[in-house]
């Protein structure tokens, strides 16, 4: 087997990345998306691309968030790990696959390559998430109409809010900030997230139940590709309700009364009771998520 070159792209051959096929239907899933051709690389065997990577982060960050392009050609696992190796960041990967993709052996074989090329280079999969993408044509959830909503201008009181949200929760990527930094950390990346976003502050919504007592957060966002449901949390002494519905609801009617034409969402594969919320609200699944930490060392 030939030697293996690695690239990194410019504006002047940015075309060489779009060479290799693309199963996944990656490009489709990335019209909104802008990567920088900077952040582009590729893998090359006798001139022709056997992986890829695209590197992404908002327009005004200075250096990458996460990978959420990366295509690798059957049988060449070492060349993506190579790839991802040699890259000077070493973020968060993410691998979007079509929902169902368990149930077709080509997707199937395609998602086994990837993952096995992320873990040669080090790669751990944290977790597994499911993509949704709500549109009028799926029909307004109804509001439940049991909590109040009102804009909350202290970061103070989300910060507590979200230290309590956290305190029992499912959700993998704050249990990781946990296991790191304590519910602390967790609440600050929440927070600092929020206010990455190009979304007005004062859409930050804190509920109240019939009897004035707090319920939960919901968080109305515009992320670079689009309106997105941010957050949704219920307090810990409210659960057992069925909240977060009402908290979806009033995040899908809040967007879409400020002009969403679509409202973009995830939650994570072993969160049952919220996916079960997504899909009483109408919601589909459109894509899945594979979501790799990177290396320890990095």
């Amino acid at each position: 087997m030939t030697d293996l070159v690695i690239r990194a792209l410019d504006a002047s051959d940015a075309a060489l990345f779009d060479s290799l096929p693309d199963p996944l239907g990656a490009r489709e899933g990335h019209r909104r998306t802008r990567h920088r051709p900077d952040w582009k690389r590729v893998a090359l065997r006798d001139g022709r691309v056997v992986a890829r990577g695209a590197w992404w982060g908002g327009p005004d960050d200075t250096h990458p968030l996460n990978v959420n392009w990366f295509d690798v050609a059957e049988g060449e696992e070492d060349a993506g790990a190579a790839l991802l190796r040699s890259a000077p960041w070493q973020v968060e990967l993410e691998v979007n696959l079509p929902a169902g993709w368990r149930e077709d052996p080509a997707l199937r074989a395609a998602a086994r390559t990837r993952a096995t090329a992320a873990r040669r280079a080090g790669y751990e999969l944290l977790v597994e998430r499911l993509l949704y993408r709500w549109t009028p044509a799926d029909g307004l959830p109804e509001r439940p109409g049991r909590l109040t909503f009102r804009a909350e201008p202290d970061d103070a009181v989300f910060f507590d809010a979200l230290r309590r949200i956290h305190s029992a929760t499912l959700d993998a990527h704050a249990l990781k900030a946990i296991e790191q930094g304590g519910l602390d950390r967790a609440a600050q990346e929440e927070l600092d997230f929020f206010h990455w976003c190009p979304s007005p502050r004062e859409w930050w919504q804190v509920a109240h139940t019939a009897e004035g007592e707090p319920a939960g957060i919901h968080i109305p966002a515009h992320n670079p590709s689009g309106p997105c449901v941010g957050f949704i949390g219920v307090l810990p002494e409210q659960r057992g309700h069925g909240y977060a519905y009402d908290l979806l609801a009033e995040c899908t009617h809040f967007l879409v009364e400020r002009g969403a034409q679509f409202v973009a969402a995830a939650t994570d594969r072993g969160n049952a009771p919220m996916a079960a919320h997504f899909a009483k609200a109408g919601y589909p699944i459109v894509k899945e998520r594979l979501n790799f930490d990177p290396p320890r060392t990095a």
